[in-house]
C-alpha cells in the first residue's frame, strides 16, 4: 500500500485531503455512523466544498450502496477476496 493510502486506513483521514475530499470523507462517515443525525447543514457542507446537487445525489449513491453491499456481505458472512485483510471478528472470540 502507498503511504497515502497507509495514513487513510491508521487515522481515517490523510493530511493530503483536499478540502473537498475532507467534506466528502466527513460527510460518509456521517451518514454511514449516525444516518439519523444527518441535517441540512451537512449538505450544505458540501455545497460550500463546490460540489453542485448532482454531484452530492450520486456521493449520497455511492455512500449508500457501499452501506447497503457492506451490510449484505456482513449479514451473510461473504469470504472475503484473499487479498483482503481478515475480517474484524476472526481472533476476536468471534467465529467468522
Amino acid at each position: 500500500m502507498s503511504a497515502y493510502v497507509d495514513q487513510v486506513v491508521a487515522d481515517g483521514r490523510a493530511e493530503a485531503f483536499t478540502p473537498l475530499e475532507d467534506a466528502l470523507a466527513a460527510y460518509a462517515e456521517k451518514l454511514t455512523r449516525t444516518p439519523q443525525a444527518m441535517t441540512r447543514g451537512d449538505i450544505e457542507s458540501l455545497r460550500a466544498a463546490g460540489l453542485d446537487d448532482v454531484q452530492i445525489h450520486e456521493a449520497v449513491q455511492v455512500i449508500g450502496y457501499f452501506n447497503y453491499i457492506n451490510r449484505v456481505a456482513d449479514g451473510l458472512d461473504v469470504d472475503l477476496e484473499p487479498e483482503m485483510p481478515p475480517h474484524p471478528r476472526e481472533g476476536a472470540g468471534g467465529e467468522a
